[in-house]
């Protein structure tokens, strides 16, 4: 009887011998990375400098794997349909994890369903900049010319539903401002024409922003940010400039399927922290004009959930739409 009673504990611990060992193994082979845009802009850059310091910290290849188009839908459905083992992960944003929720009439995965939130990773401000053709130098000067000249003033952006296009749209609505909206494929054609005088103003990503306001190509008047930004510490933010409240950025982090082993999220989300602390990593990321953000799985969920609600009355009441 006592041989009996002991076998269900017998059975249990060999078990858990069996699967101790693949546990501990994890990572034992490449990781693959998926990057939902192309190669060379902001975020291959940035993830393919996160990639080279998590490859040192846990002793395997991670293979960064560019899968853009669809409003990062298609990169983001390559990962739903991996195996949740933690040896595919991708790159998820406010794009990804928010907005296409309200500027897709049918986003073909559920966030909180199909997907699991690992880690914020960084945070991207904007900068509103100007033409230098136009008569304001500062946000109130703006917004009184908006007004004066309503409709009459043009703002580009590097497409719908991005946070040049949506961070506009969230300023005109908090200054009763109109202005028309003027969507370019890329953020560098839009300068173009801002540079040229063709669209007047725009809000969008310091990497874009910040080198031609340096160079007195374009007129920078307010970063978006809540707090002024050490690298551009003369520009004032527009919550500071008249529009209390104020704030958008653009960020991103890593994400694996639904279901991921909850050890493995723990272990990954431990080795990015510790990615992010590092100092070539930080000075790679500020030189890209990002800020390292790390985050708990938990509080990259809530900043899904928040970001979610505070865009989709903006984008509803712009009637932006991404078809």
């Amino acid at each position: 009887m006592r041989l009996r009673s002991l076998l269900p504990s017998l059975v249990l611990a060999a078990l858990a011998a069996i699967s101790m060992p693949a546990l501990a193994a994890y990572p034992d082979k490449p990781i693959r990375l998926i990057v939902p845009s192309a190669p060379g802009g902001a975020p291959d850059a940035l993830m393919r400098a996160l990639a080279t310091q998590l490859s040192q910290q846990m002793g395997v290849p991670i293979v960064v794997d560019n899968k853009p188009g669809g409003s990062y839908t298609i990169g983001t459905m390559d990962l739903v349909r991996s195996p949740a083992d933690g040896y595919t992960l991708a790159y998820g944003n406010v794009v990804s994890l928010a907005t296409n929720r309200s500027l897709l009439s049918n986003v073909p995965y559920d966030v909180e369903k199909d997907l699991t939130l690992v880690a914020n990773t960084l945070r991207l401000s904007n900068l509103m900049i100007v033409s230098n053709e136009l008569p304001v130098k500062s946000v109130p000067e703006l917004i009184a010319y908006a007004k004066k000249n309503p409709g009459k003033l043009a703002f580009a952006s590097d497409g719908n539903g991005t946070t040049a296009h949506l961070g506009v749209e969230l300023f005109k609505s908090m200054t009763g401002t109109h202005m028309l909206h003027v969507p370019y494929k890329a953020g560098t054609a839009a300068l173009t024409d801002l540079i040229g005088g063709g669209v007047q103003l725009m809000m969008i990503n310091t990497p874009v922003s910040g080198p031609p306001a340096q160079a007195g190509r374009v007129r920078a008047l307010g970063i978006s940010s809540t707090q002024r930004s050490p690298t551009y510490p003369d520009i004032p933010t527009i919550a500071e400039s008249g529009v209390p409240g104020f704030e958008v950025a653009a960020w991103g982090g890593i994400v694996g399927p639904a279901r991921m082993p909850k050890d493995i999220v723990t272990r990954l989300n431990a080795e990015i922290r510790t990615a992010l602390a590092n100092p070539a990593v930080r000075e790679r990321f500020k030189m890209l004009g990002a800020e390292t953000d790390p985050s708990t799985p938990e509080q990259f969920l809530e900043l899904s959930r928040r970001e979610t609600v505070k865009w989709a009355k903006i984008i509803k009441d712009s009637g932006a739409k991404i078809d």
